[in-house]
C-alpha cells in the first residue's frame, strides 16, 4: 500500500462545513491541473508495475491518495490518516496490508512536517518536488528521499547565472515557508562570493492579505533593481503576479526557481507582458512511454470513485464552455503534453528591455578610469561613489588607488604610471636663452670696454683711473659674465664643481681689484699737502699684492670645499611630485655661505672706504662711482639669499644667474660707463686740467698712479 499526498487543491479556506476529504472546519478550494497530473502519473506508474510480473513477483501495489490543500497542517493530517489506514479497512478484508511508504509532497514545508512526524516510525517518504536543502540532513530525516535535486545545487546554478550576465544589484522574493527561506539563504551565500548585492528580500504567501502584497509591489517600484529572483512556489507567487500585472509594472528581468519557471500561469497572455523572458533552471525531462494515452483516457465513467477525476472533468467542461477564460488562466498549457525540454538558446530569450538587449542591474555604475570606489556609509558594497585617485596614484585591477613606484608619477587620467619629467635649466627654453644672451652681452661689453681702455691708455682719464687695475677688473668682470654659462644645461660632476668655485674666485678677484682701486683713491686724495708721500706706499707692486692675497684666500676656501664636501649633481623630488629637478647640491652649505660671506666682506670694506672718499673733486669722482657700484652689489646679494632659498627647482639656478649678471652689470656700468662716455662722446674733457678740476682750491699730485 502506497500513500500519496498531492496539493490538488491550491487554496485553504476556513469553513464550518464537513467535506468528504477534509477535516471539520477546513475546506480546500481551487484546482491545480499540474498537481492532478502528478496524481495520475503515480497511478500510471503503479499500474505499469502491477502489470509487470518480473518487477514485484507475487506482490501487487495498492494506493490511496489524499489532497494536502498545499498546507503543512493538512499535509500532516493526511499523513496521519494514511498511517492509520489499517484501522479503516473493512473487517471482511483478510490480512489488510500496512502502509509501506509515502509519495509526498511538493512543498518543502509539507515534506518537513511528514518527515519530522513519521520519521521515527521508519515509514519511508519519497518527495517528487521538495527541494529544500534542509531535507538533506540524513541524521534528522533518515527515511526521507526525493527524486529532485536539492536547492543547494539550484542556488549555485542561479548564482552562476547572475554572475554570467554581470548583474550585481538584484532583489529577492521568498515564500514564507521553508522552501523560500532556505532557498534564498543558500542563494545569498553563493552570490556574495561573486560580489553581488541583494537590495531587498520580500516575503509572500498565498494566504497573505492584499495589504502585504501591495507593500511588496511598492518596494519593487521604489527600488532601482532591474533583476529580481523569485524563490516561490507558483501558488504563493500568483497573488503578487496579478498585482504586478494590474499595476503594469514591467521592465524587470525575473529569475525563477524551479517551482514556477515551468508553471502555466506565468505564460498566459495576461502575465506574459510582465513575466515574459523569465529565466530559471528545471530538472531535465524525458518523455514517458504510454503516459499520453493513459492521460487521454481519463474519464469519470471508467472509475467513478477515482480520486479527483470528477473535479477534473468539471473543470475541463467549464473552461471548454468558456474557452477565452481558460486560455487567459492557463494559456496554451496542454494537460496531456509530457514531452522533453528543448535545448536552451540565448537567442530565444525575450529580454524585458525594449531594444532586446541583455538588461543591466547595478546600484552604481562602473567607476571611470582614474577613479576609485568609495563605499557609501549605511549602504551595501555594490553602492558606491567614484572618487578621483590622488596625484601619484593609479587605479589597479582591484579598483583601488595604488601609488606609483619611485621616479614615476600618474598621468592625467590616473590609469598609468609614467616616468617623472626631468627638469633643469636648458639653453633651449626661453629663460635659458634670455640668460645666455645677457651673459654673452655682458662679456662682449666688457671686451669692448677693455679695448677702449687699452686704446686710450695714455689719456688722462685712463691714467687717473689706474689702467692696470682697471684691466684686471675688466678681465675679472669678463669671467663673471661667463660664469652663468656653467649654470645652464644638465648638471654634471664637473660643471657642479666648476660653477660654484669659478663664481667664488672670479667675484673675489673682481672685488679685490675694486678694493685695490679704493685704497689707492683714498690714500691719494686724503693727503692734505702735495709733499705728502703716503700714497706712494701703494704703488703697482702693493696693489698687485692686495689683489692676489685677497683672491688667494677665496681660492683656499674653494680648494677646501672641493676637497672635503664638493658640490655634486643631485635629483630633487621635494619641489614637485610630477618632476625630478636636476640641480647641483652645494655639498657643504658652510663652504657655500663662506664663499658668499667672504665676497660680502670684501664688498663691505670697499663700500666703507669709498664712502670715506666720497667728497672728492666733482670732475674726478672715482670714489663716488665705486660707492654707487658697491651699493648695487650689496643690494643684489642681500636680496639674493631669501630669493635663492625660496625659489623652486630650476628657478633657484635662474635666481643665482640673475644675481651674478645684475651685480656684474652694476659694476661694469657704474665704474666704466662714465669714463667711456668722456673718452668716446666728450673727448674735450679728457684732459689733465679737467681731471684736476678748474675750480678746486686744493692741489693733488696726479703723478701718483691711481
Amino acid at each position: 500500500m502506497i500513500g500519496g499526498i498531492f496539493p490538488v487543491s491550491n487554496k485553504e479556506i476556513s469553513t464550518t462545513s464537513t467535506f468528504e476529504r477534509e477535516p471539520p472546519g477546513v475546506a480546500c478550494a481551487g484546482f491545480d491541473l499540474r498537481a492532478f497530473r502528478w496524481t495520475q502519473v503515480m497511478l500510471f506508474t503503479i499500474e505499469e508495475i502491477n502489470r509487470d510480473a518480473e518487477l514485484l513477483p507475487n506482490i501487487s501495489l495498492g494506493y490511496r491518495i489524499l489532497d494536502s490543500c498545499a498546507s503543512p497542517t493538512n499535509t500532516l493530517r493526511a499523513a496521519l490518516t494514511l498511517a492509520s489506514l489499517s484501522n479503516e479497512i473493512s473487517s471482511t478484508s483478510f490480512c489488510p496490508p500496512a502502509l509501506s511508504a509515502f509519495v509526498a509532497e511538493s512543498g518543502s514545508s509539507q515534506s518537513l512536517a511528514i518527515a519530522t512526524t513519521l520519521g521515527p516510525f521508519q515509514i519511508p517518504t519519497v518527495s517528487y518536488f521538495s527541494t529544500c536543502a534542509c531535507l538533506s540532513n540524513r541524521a534528522k530525516y533518515p527515511t526521507f528521499f526525493r527524486t529532485i535535486p536539492s536547492d543547494y545545487f539550484q542556488a549555485k546554478a542561479l548564482a552562476a547565472l547572475i554572475k554570467h550576465f554581470g548583474w550585481e544589484w538584484i532583489g529577492a522574493i521568498q515564500s514564507d515557508n521553508d522552501y523560500g527561506r532556505n532557498g534564498i539563504m543558500a542563494f545569498t551565500e553563493e552570490v556574495k562570493k561573486f560580489g553581488v548585492c541583494i537590495a531587498f528580500v520580500e516575503t509572500v504567501l498565498r494566504t497573505y492579505p492584499v495589504e502585504k502584497i501591495l507593500r511588496v509591489v511598492e518596494m519593487i517600484k521604489q527600488s532601482t533593481v532591474k533583476v529580481i529572483l523569485a524563490f516561490v512556489p507558483e501558488g504563493d507567487f500568483y497573488p503578487l503576479m496579478k498585482e504586478i500585472v494590474k499595476q503594469n509594472l514591467t521592465g524587470i528581468q525575473w529569475i525563477a526557481s524551479e517551482a514556477w519557471i515551468t508553471a502555466a500561469r506565468p505564460s498566459t497572455p495576461e502575465m506574459y507582458q510582465a513575466f515574459g523572458g523569465a529565466l530559471g533552471f528545471v530538472v531535465q525531462k524525458m518523455a514517458i512511454p504510454n503516459l499520453n494515452p493513459f492521460l487521454s483516457n481519463i474519464n469519470p465513467y471508467s472509475d467513478p470513485s477515482a480520486a479527483f477525476v470528477k473535479a477534473f472533468w468539471e473543470l475541463i467542461v467549464t473552461y471548454h464552455l468558456q474557452r477565452v477564460n481558460f486560455r487567459n488562466q492557463f494559456g496554451d498549457y496542454v494537460f496531456f503534453d509530457e514531452k522533453g525540454d528543448p535545448p536552451a538558446s540565448y537567442d530565444i530569450i525575450n529580454w524585458q528591455l525594449k531594444n532586446g538587449q541583455v538588461p543591466t542591474s547595478v546600484c552604481s555604475n562602473v567607476c571611470p578610469k582614474g577613479t576609485r570606489k568609495a563605499q557609501i556609509k549605511g549602504k551595501l558594497m555594490c553602492c558606491f561613489d567614484c572618487i578621483p585617485c590622488a596625484d601619484g596614484t593609479i587605479v589597479n585591477t582591484t579598483a583601488d588607488c595604488t601609488p606609483c613606484p619611485h621616479k614615476y608619477w600618474s598621468n592625467e587620467r590616473k590609469d598609468e604610471c609614467i616616468p617623472l619629467k626631468i627638469e633643469f635649466l636648458t639653453y633651449h627654453e626661453p629663460m635659458g636663452i634670455a640668460l645666455t644672451v645677457l651673459s654673452l652681452l655682458g662679456a662682449s661689453l666688457t671686451l669692448v670696454t677693455m679695448a677702449v681702455f687699452i686704446n686710450y691708455k695714455e689719456t688722462p682719464v685712463i691714467k687717473a683711473s689706474n689702467s692696470e687695475l682697471s684691466c684686471f677688473l675688466l678681465f675679472s668682470l669678463f669671467l663673471c659674465f661667463l660664469c652663468p654659462l656653467t649654470f645652464i644645461g644638465r648638471p654634471t660632476v664637473w660643471t657642479c664643481m666648476l660653477r660654484h668655485t669659478a663664481f667664488g674666485v672670479t667675484f673675489a678677484l673682481c672685488i679685490s681689484c675694486i678694493l685695490g682701486k679704493t685704497i689707492v683713491v683714498v690714500t691719494a686724495f686724503k693727503a692734505t699737502h702735495p709733499s705728502n708721500k703716503a700714497a706712494g706706499k701703494f704703488g703697482p707692486a702693493q696693489q698687485r699684492i692686495i689683489v692676489c692675497s685677497c683672491t688667494l684666500i677665496q681660492i683656499v676656501i674653494c680648494i677646501l670645499w672641493l676637497k672635503l664636501n664638493p658640490p655634486m649633481p643631485d635629483k630633487v623630488f621635494r619641489y614637485s611630485n610630477k618632476k625630478i629637478v636636476l640641480e647641483c647640491n652645494t655639498g657643504s652649505e658652510v663652504a657655500f655661505y663662506a664663499v658668499l660671506g667672504y665676497i660680502g666682506i670684501l664688498a663691505v670694506i670697499c663700500l666703507v672706504l669709498a664712502f670715506l672718499a666720497r667728497k672728492l673733486p666733482d670732475n674726478f669722482n672715482e670714489a663716488k662711482f665705486i660707492t654707487f657700484s658697491m651699493l648695487i652689489f650689496c643690494a643684489v646679494w642681500i636680496t639674493f639669499i631669501p630669493a635663492y632659498v625660496s625659489s623652486p627647482g630650476k628657478f633657484t639656478v635662474a635666481v643665482e644667474i640673475f644675481a651674478i649678471l645684475s651685480s656684474a652689470f652694476g659694476l661694469l656700468i657704474s665704474i666704466f660707463a662714465p669714463k667711456c662716455y668722456i673718452i668716446l662722446i666728450k673727448p674735450e674733457k679728457n684732459t689733465k686740467r679737467h681731471v684736476m678740476g678748474i675750480n678746486t682750491t686744493k692741489k693733488y699730485d696726479l703723478n701718483v698712479k691711481v
